[in-house]
């Protein structure tokens, strides 16, 4: 993923939904000036700003930072490098939003130390959390909950939560998020 990819689908996501720049920036709650400067390429956007524009649009993160939206019998290479966003949380796509299933899958990686907090998503949408390397902290409901290597989580993510790592190494985290048939897809800004 570059900022051009980003810069390219935002347009085309905008452009698809008839908006201008300040309607967009009503939509989504990112301000007029930020969307054009991501749009010239001027600006990286934080990952915050990014699920901010997946939500106003009514799309999924992937649809943002992808060249496609793929379908089953996807292979994700592992060479793949992550991808790293203002804030320095590292996104690596595993799969992008699949609409046979509703879902899409990414590998998280958090420096020693590092917490990120994360806004409410649309009404609906889970969150599937599977640590594959290292202790992840997961907050929910105002707790910590402590999850490592090997153990999985599943949470409605439609209220604030977040994830820190509380540990002197790398975290790594599968992180499916699952989106409900009609946040998606159905007759929303951005629909075909």
């Amino acid at each position: 993923m570059t900022d051009s990819k980003i810069r390219i689908n935002l347009r085309a996501a905008r452009t698809r939904a008839g908006l201008s720049l300040a309607q967009a920036a009503e939509l989504t709650g990112v301000s007029k000036a930020m969307l054009g400067q991501i749009e010239r390429g001027e600006s990286s956007p934080t990952l915050a700003t990014m699920w901010k524009l997946a939500r106003g649009f009514q799309l999924p993160l992937t649809a943002l930072i992808e060249d496609l939206v793929q379908t089953t019998g996807s292979f994700a290479p592992a060479e793949r490098d992550p991808v790293r966003f203002q804030g320095g949380i590292g996104v690596r796509t595993v799969f992008p939003f699949d609409p046979v299933f509703g879902s899409e899958t990414f590998l998280l990686t958090l420096a020693p130390g590092q917490v990120h907090l994360s806004n409410p998503h649309d009404t609906g949408v889970v969150e599937d959390v599977f640590v594959t390397e290292g202790a992840l902290g997961v907050l929910l409901d105002g707790q910590w909950q402590t999850c490592r290597a090997g153990d999985g989580l599943r949470f409605p993510a439609d209220r604030p939560h977040g994830y820190r790592n509380p540990t002197d190494a790398p975290a790594r985290f599968h992180n499916t998020l699952h989106y409900p048939r009609t946040a998606l897809l159905d007759d929303g800004p951005g629909a075909d």
